[in-house]
C-alpha cells in the first residue's frame, strides 16, 4: 500500500466537498479582546474575532493573568507529574474545592480538557457499572458518544431534547437494571437549551442517574455563574455536573462535580485521569481566580446576554438566516459548505472580520453555518461593522436570505 497517497488522497477529498480546515494563525492581544494579529499571506492584520469560545473574554482579564503570573513565579511551569505521582499542587485542590462549592456539590475533579472529562467518566461508568443502560441524547457532543461507545455499556439514544422519546426507551429497559440519563444543557451548533426538570423527572420516574454536559454554559448562566442547572434549579437533582475551563472561565481543562464517593470512584478508577500528567499550576491558579471573579460579577453576563440578543435582532434585520438560538450562540445559516468556507474567507481577507464555518461533520450535511459568538467586549461599532460586511458578503455569494 502507498500510505502517502492514501493519506493525499483522502484530504483532496475534503478539499473537493469543501471541509478541509484551514487554522487562522492568530495571535491574542492582551488587554485588547477580541481583537487579534492575523498572520496570513506575508502580511499581518489586526482582525475583530467573533467565533472565540472565550466567550466573556475572561483569557484576557487582568486578574486571571495576574493569578497565573504569581503561581508561575510561587510554582514554576509544570505540575510535575500525574496527580497521584507529585502532581498535586496546592492550587488544584484550591480549585476542585471552589468547582464542588461552586455546582453545589461535595466533590470536583479536575481533567485536562473538558474533552477527557466527559470520555473518562462515561467510558469508567461504562465499564465499571455491571448491566449499565446509557441514555444518550442524539446531538450529545463527540467526547460523550466516544465514552460511551468505549464504555461498552448498552447505550440508547433518544430523539433531540424528547423527554417522551426518553421515556419510551427507559420503559423498555429492565426497571432494576442500573441507568444514566447523558445530556447537555447548551447545545453550541444550534443554540438551544434541554429541559431540565423534564429530563430530571423521567430519570428519576425510572431510578436513573443523570450526567449533564454544561461546557457551553458554565459561568455563563445562573445568579452566581454556574450554568443552566444552576439557573433552572435542578442541581440537587443532578447525579454528574461536567464542564470545562476553556471556554467562559478562560483558560483550559476540564472538571465533572458529583457527590465524595462518585468522584473518588472516577480518580480511582478513571484511566484519562489516573495516566494524565496534571494541569500546570498556573492554569490552576488562572481557573480559580476566573470563578471566583464570575461568581460575583453577574453584571458581566447580563452584558454578555444583550450583546447576543442585540445581534440576533440586527442580523435578523437585515435578513440574515439564524437558528432560533435561545442562548448566547447566534448560529448563520448557509448550508452550503463550499460557501459556508468562502463567506468564512471573504469576511477575513476583506474585511478583517474573522468568523469561522462549521461543516460536516460538526453539523450534518446541508446544515453548515457560521457560528457567531458575541462577547460583552463588542462594542456596538465592531457590530456595525460586521453587519455592513456580512450583508455585502451575503450579497457577493448570492446567498438566500430569510423570508
Amino acid at each position: 500500500m502507498d500510505y502517502e497517497q492514501f493519506f493525499a488522497e483522502r484530504i483532496a477529498d475534503l478539499r473537493r466537498e469543501g471541509r478541509y480546515r484551514v487554522f487562522a494563525d492568530l495571535e491574542r492581544q492582551a488587554g485588547a479582546f477580541p481583537t487579534a494579529k492575523n498572520y496570513r499571506d506575508g502580511t499581518v492584520q489586526d482582525v475583530t474575532v467573533w467565533c472565540s469560545n472565550d466567550y466573556l473574554g475572561m483569557g484576557q482579564h487582568k486578574v486571571v493573568l495576574d493569578a497565573m503570573c504569581e503561581a508561575v513565579r510561587r510554582c514554576g511551569a509544570g505540575a510535575g507529574g500525574t496527580r497521584n505521582i507529585s502532581g498535586t499542587n496546592h492550587y488544584h485542590v484550591l480549585l476542585e474545592e471552589e468547582l464542588a462549592t461552586w455546582n453545589r456539590k461535595e466533590a470536583a475533579l479536575l481533567f485536562n480538557s473538558g474533552y477527557v472529562a466527559n470520555q473518562t467518566t462515561l467510558m469508567t461508568l461504562g465499564n465499571q457499572i455491571p448491566g449499565l443502560h446509557i441514555f444518550s441524547d442524539a446531538l450529545n457532543h463527540n467526547s460523550m458518544i466516544e465514552g460511551i461507545r468505549q464504555g461498552k455499556a448498552t447505550r440508547h439514544i433518544f430523539k433531540h431534547n424528547d423527554v417522551r422519546d426518553l421515556d419510551r426507551l427507559m420503559t423498555s429497559v429492565d426497571p432494576e437494571a442500573p441507568k444514566l440519563v447523558a445530556f447537555e444543557s447548551v447545545y453550541s451548533m444550534d443554540g438551544d437549551i434541554a429541559p431540565l426538570a423534564q429530563i430530571c423527572d423521567v430519570a428519576e420516574k425510572h431510578g436513573a442517574m443523570t450526567y449533564c454536559d454544561e461546557v457551553h454554559a458554565c459561568g455563563m448562566y445562573g445568579t452566581a455563574g454556574s450554568g443552566v442547572c444552576e439557573r433552572d434549579g435542578v442541581l440537587d437533582r443532578i447525579t454528574i455536573v461536567q464542564g470545562t475551563l476553556a471556554k467562559a472561565v478562560g483558560v483550559v481543562g476540564g472538571y465533572i462535580a458529583a457527590s465524595r464517593a462518585l468522584t473518588d470512584f472516577i480518580r480511582s478508577f478513571g484511566p484519562g485521569f489516573i495516566f494524565s500528567s496534571a494541569l500546570p499550576p498556573a492554569i490552576a491558579a488562572g481557573a480559580l481566580a476566573s470563578i471566583r471573579f464570575l461568581k460575583e460579577h453577574n453584571e458581566i453576563r447580563e452584558r454578555h446576554q444583550e450583546r447576543a440578543a442585540t445581534l440576533k435582532r440586527r442580523l435578523t434585520a437585515a435578513g440574515i438566516p439564524l437558528l432560533p438560538s435561545v442562548c448566547h450562540i447566534v448560529p448563520v445559516m448557509v448550508g452550503d459548505a463550499v460557501l459556508c468556507k468562502q463567506a468564512s474567507d471573504d469576511l477575513l481577507r476583506s474585511y478583517n472580520i474573522y468568523v469561522q464555518p462549521i461543516n460536516y461533520p460538526t453539523v450534518p450535511k446541508g446544515s453548515e453555518r457560521l457560528r457567531i459568538t458575541p462577547t460583552p467586549l463588542h462594542d456596538d461599532a465592531m457590530m456595525d461593522r460586521l453587519l455592513v460586511a456580512i450583508t455585502e458578503v451575503w450579497s457577493q455569494l448570492g446567498l438566500q436570505k430569510a423570508a
